[in-house]
């Protein structure tokens, strides 16, 4: 007789309970993690373990529980039908403990205690930290734990309270919304200018040196679509995962940078490269609902979205609007922090660039 799905279900259950009296929580979280990820490896890393001890790890967890639970391939790993099963009820278990620990953090409903936010390095740094010190005068009692990171963030699991980041969550019970567009454009420093000249369009790239961002919330594919590279070699002289780093050796004149568009309006100097390239990335904000019960969560939200409102600073807008129209537009809303802290200063070294003047292209 054919075997009861539902039973099937219930069976894992148990195997689950009884397994967990001889095997931790951390070794279904790495279960989960390598399920995830697809291979072991990438698990290890992302969970800071060294792939023979996941290796070893699974192993274990295979031998209590009495089922394989990974095909292993030479590209990965992917779950078999068992696997299936227990990734679905470790889900449901980390989903249930994860509901418990978000209740107990909810109970003051005075504007106190920590929110932590995910966001990208350069949008943390750059946009957000300025607005945060006013923000957090206002709220003496609030400690706002700022993570940067390009790292995609799970709040489902709490690696945070918030996210902003430019990839639209896939868990549909996570409240998602779409703040507006961070817009790039390529940037080169005076000294570079002066050095190089500037490519007058995309076919002239082959001639300049490129400055590359990469990151998991960063598609690597733009560059060579957008730019119509062939391939990277001879063409990218620096490749970081650091938006600051990036930064700096635009300014330091080591070539040609993709920065957000308002990085003139925020008072570096830099001069923008017109050779009819545009790209964006969508900024989401995500949190999870159970966090609408929070005061503290909901004050957070609300300020988030008024710093990210396209209507008081357009850059954020759905349409490009140039960098250089930016600074006119933006000249009361936005703070300046370039040039206090990141800019790559050199003693009684000036590259020309404070007084440079740049009108769009057409």
């Amino acid at each position: 007789m054919a075997e009861n799905p539902r039973r099937g279900g219930s069976v894992a259950q148990r195997k689950i309970v009884d397994t967990s009296r001889s095997v931790s929580w951390d070794y279904l979280r790495l279960f989960l993690a390598c399920a995830d990820s697809g291979s072991f490896r990438r698990a290890g890393k992302r969970l800071a373990i060294d792939v023979a001890t996941v290796v070893r790890r699974i192993d274990r967890l295979e031998a209590a529980i009495g089922q394989r639970l990974f095909n292993r391939l030479n590209a990965g790993v992917t779950l078999t039908d068992d696997g299936n099963l227990l990734a679905a009820d470790v889900r449901a278990m980390e989903r249930c403990s994860l509901d418990i620990i978000r209740r107990t953090k909810i109970v003051d409903e005075r504007v106190r205690g920590v929110v932590r936010v995910a966001i990208s390095e350069g949008l943390g740094t750059y946009w957000l930290m300025p607005k945060l010190i006013e923000f957090q005068y206002a709220n003496r009692m609030l400690t706002f734990e700022l993570n940067c990171t390009l790292e995609l963030t799970d709040v489902s699991r709490l690696q945070a309270d918030i996210s902003i980041q430019f990839n639209r969550p896939s868990n549909p019970d996570m409240i998602a919304t779409r703040l507006g567009r961070l817009h790039i454009f390529p940037f080169v420093a005076e000294s570079y200018q002066r050095l190089f000249g500037l490519p007058a369009s995309l076919h002239d790239l082959r001639h300049h040196r490129l400055l590359q961002q990469v990151s998991p919330q960063l598609e690597e594919s733009v560059f060579v679509d957008k730019l119509n590279l062939h391939n990277f070699e001879g063409a990218v002289s620096i490749r970081t995962n650091s938006s600051s780093a990036l930064l700096y050796a635009v300014e330091r004149g080591a070539g040609i940078g993709f920065l957000a568009t308002f990085a003139l309006a925020l008072g570096a100097r830099l001069v923008p490269v017109e050779i009819r390239f545009t790209h964006f990335h969508d900024i989401w904000l995500t949190y999870h609902p159970d966090l609408k019960n929070s005061v503290r969560h909901m004050v957070v939200v609300g300020w988030l979205r008024r710093v990210f409102d396209p209507q008081r600073y357009p850059c954020f807008k759905d349409e490009f609007i140039h960098p250089v129209a930016l600074i006119e537009q933006m000249a009361e809303t936005a703070a300046p922090v370039y040039g206090r802290g990141f800019i790559a200063a050199e003693p009684g070294f000036d590259d020309g660039a404070r007084n440079v003047r740049v009108t769009p292209a057409g």
